[in-house]
């Protein structure tokens, strides 16, 4: 089952941040930008990018994890969105990634 029929399916929550939205507006292909748009508008929860993330960010860039996508981690971990975090972590593929999940 794909993440977008976990979502619609209600399995799942779908969360958007401020670093998703501009990942989408660095897209230059106009119908991936509308299609990226229109998913993330049904997401309940919005994460702002802040001191916080930015600061969790440069940690997890320490451990190699590239910058973007530490930022995603980041914003994910601020409200402990775990889900979010597992597709990130199939998101990176082969990279190593060492992380602690912690619940709050």
């Amino acid at each position: 089952m794909g993440i977008l029929s976990l979502f619609e399916s209600g399995k799942i929550d779908l969360v958007s941040s401020e670093i998703l939205l501009f990942e989408i507006g660095q897209n230059p292909n106009p119908t991936r930008q509308e299609y990226a748009l229109n998913v993330i508008a049904k997401a309940k929860t919005f994460v702002m990018l802040d001191e916080r993330v930015e600061k969790r960010a440069r940690e997890f860039d320490a451990l190699g994890i590239k910058p973007l996508d530490a930022l995603h981690l980041s914003s994910a971990e601020k409200h402990a969105q775990i889900t979010f975090v597992l597709v990130m972590l199939v998101f990176l593929g082969k990279q190593k990634v060492f992380l602690v999940l912690r619940r709050r």
